[in-house]
This record gives structure tokens, sequence and C-alpha cells, in this order.
């Protein structure tokens, strides 16, 4: 079954709405500068009311390891999303220090970027638009991918469904698809998560 993570809480009704809908995943952004970052203070907050089982990723724009590391030792987050322009090296430096899940994000403007997606040693490669724009790549150059991925980018209830039947990928992310006016909605969060459950 495709698992689903709702990223860019923010807010506790945010992760209210998230105890209540269940996806495998939350995100927090880290990246200085987004308009969905939050501090370690608020992630922590937010962690801390989030239900067991539903895993927090740290997504990371170019940020120094060590900052990184801090909040998995400290365990607001489960795991590390780099996405920003970390290669092998920067992946291997956090492999040395942790055994927790790293997931590295593409952006996918044609064939040669899913051949380097699947060349990284990451846990995961997350397969994106290209961060926080809300559209989608063109679907058919992920056709050859076989290792477990996260399909991002331009998703939303009205086509994720779509996505999830005729690709399969291990995981969905979504952020902007779920939002009104710029904040999450509860009620398109909801039909995002039933849309996906219903392909599996």
């Amino acid at each position: 079954m495709t698992k689903i993570k709702l990223c860019g809480l923010t807010r506790i009704s945010e992760i209210e709405a998230a105890n209540e809908l269940r996806p495998e995943y939350v995100g927090f952004v880290f990246a200085k500068g987004s308009r969905r970052a939050v501090s370690a203070e608020t992630a922590a907050y937010l962690k801390n009311r989030l239900r067991a089982g539903i895993e927090v990723v740290g997504v990371f724009v170019d940020e120094d390891p060590e900052t990184i590391l801090r909040l998995l030792d400290d365990g607001i987050i489960d795991i590390v999303q780099l996405h920003g322009s970390e290669g092998e090296d920067d992946i291997r430096r956090l492999r040395s220090y942790t055994e927790k899940p790293l997931i590295k994000a593409f952006r996918i403007t044609g064939a040669q970027d899913v051949e380097r997606a699947l060349a990284c040693s990451a846990d995961y490669v997350l397969l994106d638009s290209g961060g926080g724009t809300g559209t989608a790549f063109d679907w058919h150059w992920i056709r050859p991918v076989k290792r477990p991925y996260f399909l991002a980018g331009g998703l939303d209830a009205a086509c994720v469904g779509d996505a999830v039947a005729r690709f399969h990928p291990y995981a969905v992310d979504v952020s902007s698809g779920i939002e009104t006016a710029g904040a999450k909605d509860k009620n398109k969060m909801a039909a995002f998560v039933a849309a996906v459950r219903k392909e599996g």
C-alpha cells in the first residue's frame, strides 16, 4: 500500500488533523526562508502532540549536518530529507553518524534526472517538480524507476489516485495540494488521504 506524507505542517490544528487521518509521515520544514519553516522548538512541541506511529520527516536545504544530527538525537525528527544540492559525500557523512532513514530529493526535468536518482545511495529518493511549485512533472519519465520512491509535485486529491494506480510509488508527498490560501485545509487533507487509500 502506498504510504502518505503530509508535509509542511506548522500548527497544532494540523497535527490534530494528522492524528485523525493517520498518515505514515508528516513533514516539518527547516529550510530557512520557506514560509512553512518551523524552529526546533516549534517542531518539538508539535512532535510531542503527534500520535505515536506517525514518523516525522525533517526537510532540509543545504543544512549543517550538526544541526540535522541534533534534531535526530533529540528525537524531534525520525527521518532526514535532503532537498538542496547535497551530494553523495553529504549522504555518506550523515550515514556515518546515523542509521535513521535518509531521503534525497531530485527535481525531475528529464530522463537524466531519473538516472541520477536511481544511482543515489540514500534509502529513498523523492521525485519532484521543484520544491513547493505545486505543479507536476511529466510522469512518463519515472516509468523505469523500480526502487522505492516518494512521488511529489502537483499532487492533490483530484490526481493522486491516478498516480497511485499507475505507478504504485512507495509514498506520495503533498504540501500545497492540501492548502487553501496558504494554510493547511483539514478537508483537503482528508480528501487526499482518502484518494490514496482508495487506490492502495
